[in-house]
């Protein structure tokens, strides 16, 4: 091995260039009169940013705050200007004209107007952050629009986002007033007035209009175009994009969807409201006075590859004709920006909770009367993944006399196939007798496969509410559990390098719990009633079938799981694990197989009366026997 040494050379080299470096800074070092010019630059931005700072502290803003900032404008550009607009060059004349905004502050809000266009250009929601703790934005950087063009009686076509609007705050009572007035005169304007109220996600909007009648044409329609990008809120922007969709009510009450899956477009009538639904928070229009007569609506995917890290999830936008009356406009509206909660929807009375995916027909209504009640009810006392666990054990408890019927079923075939077996054997030449034969045994021992399956076909509306209930559960988002820090969202033990199709860039536990839970629970029950059903020729091997969806089921869980709600994929492990419990204390302790066979041999002895559905079964069969044998025999000649 080499002997270390010290390296002179080195040594000396690294003193030499410290020493050269201090000479430099020595030579370098500022005269006392650079030193006295560099003071005094540096109190000169403090008391720059000092400035800038105060001017920044205010809340609100006026159209005061602009008069020193104003340019004054000569007679020609008054004159250019009237000749470009027409009578609403007098608002490009107003102090207003300046670009700036008006904020304004609620107990949930904090909002930016736009003195050009008059419209919200921020909308924070100040109790709410998203997956990375920033503070939730429904409009930031432009990514929503509002605009009404109309015609002029001078032949020009408008659009308001292009004008700059006076704006004022007052307030009435404890509710603060934004009103943003476009102008053609002091008394002749077109205005949007905002009410905010306290801790209140609804905003009272209308659109005013006073001494316009003569300004506007209105053989032209008059129309409001109201264009959002939505913004990313969820570390999954797959799964958010899934539950992210344009709902609307129209017709007294029916509501209606564009496509989650891809872009869409639709024409309605007599809309009452439409919502900008993003996952877990809405940007909502509501029609307060009459609905509108009728609003060209379109939805666009912006989630390409979601691999990239996307913004935005969907472009919206509704185009919306607004009536006249007495050639001036007035409508009364709402705009919502908040949590897409059923409990605060619920509240408006205007069936905007309708805009919640809890599923259709009888799903949404299990939801609605069943699974959010109770589960605000068990949230209200416990955490809530131990509130996911009692609800889970609760709905088992009720399903279990459904377990009981399948399990039964099974007992029963189980001790049927001997006999059935050998009239099989029996018959083995004559197809019909045999399938009578079994269905005749089948009867009189009270065992049919199908007594097996529509127990368990009940549980399908279950089951597919509560899919629905828990990615829309907004109690849920960002509430953690175990390793689960969002129960809303997927709960990852391991970020991968790289993407899987289908599977993503992470491994969620919950969705492998689930797995191996079905996977053992479908071998209790599945393989077992398969193994009791005796394989009949000219049909398809359902045993073998059902073997591979011993497994194929569980591998769908996996993958398909691994973005869902953790919330869900903890409901299905604890469902299954409930469910191998019950059945193991069915089999063991409640079941017994003598005494069913006692009782179906009881049953044997009576005579039992066919149905009409088993005679009308009989015939047919009876019917494609002979048919196959008169083929047969025409085949022979």
């Amino acid at each position: 091995m080499e002997e270390k040494k010290f390296d002179v050379k080195s040594i000396i080299g690294f003193v030499l260039i410290f020493g050269i470096l201090l000479y430099i800074m020595y030579q370098n070092q500022p005269t006392p009169e650079e030193l006295e010019a560099q003071k005094k630059a540096e109190q000169e931005q403090v008391e720059a940013e000092t400035m800038q700072s105060k001017q920044n502290e205010s809340l609100i803003t006026t159209s005061a705050d602009y008069t020193t900032q104003t340019q004054v404008l000569d007679s020609t550009q008054k004159a250019a200007l009237q000749n470009k607009v027409g009578d609403f060059a007098y608002a490009l004349t107003l102090p207003s004209a300046a670009n700036k905004q008006t904020t304004v502050e609620t107990e949930v809000f904090e909002l930016k107007f736009n003195n050009k266009g008059g419209h919200l250009a921020e909308v924070k929601l100040k109790n709410f952050v998203d997956y990375d703790s920033v503070p939730v934005y429904m409009v930031k950087d432009n990514n929503s629009t509002f605009n009404i063009q109309f015609g002029t009686s001078d032949n020009r076509t408008l659009n308001t986002q292009d004008f700059p609007f006076e704006p004022s705050v007052s307030k009435s009572g404890e509710n603060t007033v934004v009103s943003m007035k476009l102008k053609v005169s002091e008394t002749a304007y077109l205005e949007y007035r905002y009410e905010l109220k306290p801790k209140d996600y609804m905003i009272d909007f209308s659109i005013k209009s006073q001494g316009l009648n003569g300004v506007f044409n209105t053989s032209q329609p008059i129309e409001l175009d109201w264009k959002q990008k939505n913004i990313r809120h969820s570390k999954s922007i797959s799964y958010e994009n899934r539950y992210t969709r344009l709902t609307y009510m129209y017709d007294d009450g029916k509501v209606d969807k564009l496509s989650q899956a891809s872009d869409d477009d639709e024409t309605a009538e007599d809309v009452e409201w439409l919502s900008y639904r993003q996952h877990f928070f809405s940007s909502i229009l509501v029609a307060n006075d009459i609905p509108f007569k009728k609003a060209a609506l379109t939805s666009l995917d912006l989630v390409e590859d979601e691999e990239i890290d996307t913004l935005y999830t969907k472009l919206y936008t509704s185009k919306i004709p607004l009536a006249y009356s007495g050639g001036e406009v007035n409508r009364n509206l709402g705009l919502y920006y908040g949590p897409t909660d059923n409990t605060t929807l619920k509240q408006y009375d205007k069936g905007l909770e309708e805009s919640i995916p809890f599923g259709w027909g009888i799903f949404g209504w299990i939801n609605k009367v069943l699974f959010i009640p109770l589960f605000g009810f068990l949230s209200g006392f416990l955490p809530y993944g131990i509130a996911i666990i009692v609800m889970t054990i609760l709905v088992k408890i009720v399903l279990s006399f459904v377990q009981y019927k399948q399990f039964l079923s099974q007992a029963k075939m189980k001790i049927l196939k001997p006999e059935l077996d050998a009239v099989r054997e029996k018959y083995k030449d004559n197809k019909l007798k045999a399938q009578q034969e079994t269905m005749a045994i089948q009867s009189r021992a009270g065992a049919s496969p199908l007594s097996g399956c529509l127990p368990g076909l009940m549980q399908i509306p279950v089951f597919y509410a509560l899919f629905m209930f828990f990615p829309t559960a907004f109690e849920l988002r960002q509430k953690g559990f175990l390793w689960a820090d969002d129960l809303s969202s997927y709960d990852s033990i391991l970020d991968l390098p790289f993407h899987i199709p289908l599977y993503g860039d992470h491994v969620a536990l919950f969705p492998i719990l689930a797995a191996i839970a079905i996977f053992f629970y479908m071998r209790m029950t599945t393989g077992q009633q398969m193994a009791n059903q005796p394989t009949q020729e000219g049909m398809p091997d359902m045993a073998k079938m059902m073997k591979y969806m011993i497994y194929f089921s569980p591998i769908l869980m996996l993958i398909f799981f691994n973005n869902y709600a953790s919330g869900l994929s903890l409901y299905y492990f604890i469902s299954n694990l409930i469910s191998i419990g019950i059945m193991l204390v069915i089999k063991n302790y409640i079941i017994d197989e003598d005494k069913v066979l006692a009782k179906i041999e009881v049953s044997k002895t009576k005579p039992k009366k066919q149905s009409k559905f088993q005679k009308k079964m009989a015939e047919m069969m009876e019917q494609a026997e002979q048919q196959k044998q008169a083929q047969q025999k025409g085949r022979k000649k």
